[in-house]
């Protein structure tokens, strides 16, 4: 069993020089944000069915159904931050799209 685990570590930590990663950095990113969005749909599917049903029968429970539905959302957002604050985002690079925006906005 201890002779397995160290393989395991070797091959998860990728201790060897000639190895190379299973799964590149932005896929890895990628699938990271995607089961993040994933599992918040998967949570705001029943927590959707449960407030429409609250709303249905009190009209006063809107704003409590609203708050738990977007709730899971905030899941993506922090594997958004997660994700730039991990890869690096070329700030400089996206200097000239916001600036095209910013100006089409203007007019």
């Amino acid at each position: 069993m201890l002779e397995a685990t160290s393989q395991l570590a070797t091959v998860v930590l990728q201790n060897n020089a000639t190895s190379f990663p299973a799964i590149p950095a932005n896929a890895a990113a990628a699938l990271a944000v995607g089961l993040a969005a994933l599992g918040a749909g998967y949570a705001e599917r029943g927590i959707g069915a449960a407030a429409v049903g609250a709303v249905a029968e009190d009209e006063d429970m809107f704003v409590r159904g609203l708050i738990f539905t977007v709730l899971p959302e905030t899941l993506v957002i922090l594997a958004l931050v997660t994700l730039f604050l991990t890869t690096g985002i070329p700030w400089d690079t996206a200097d000239p799209f916001l600036d095209s925006v910013f100006a089409a906005a203007g007019n």
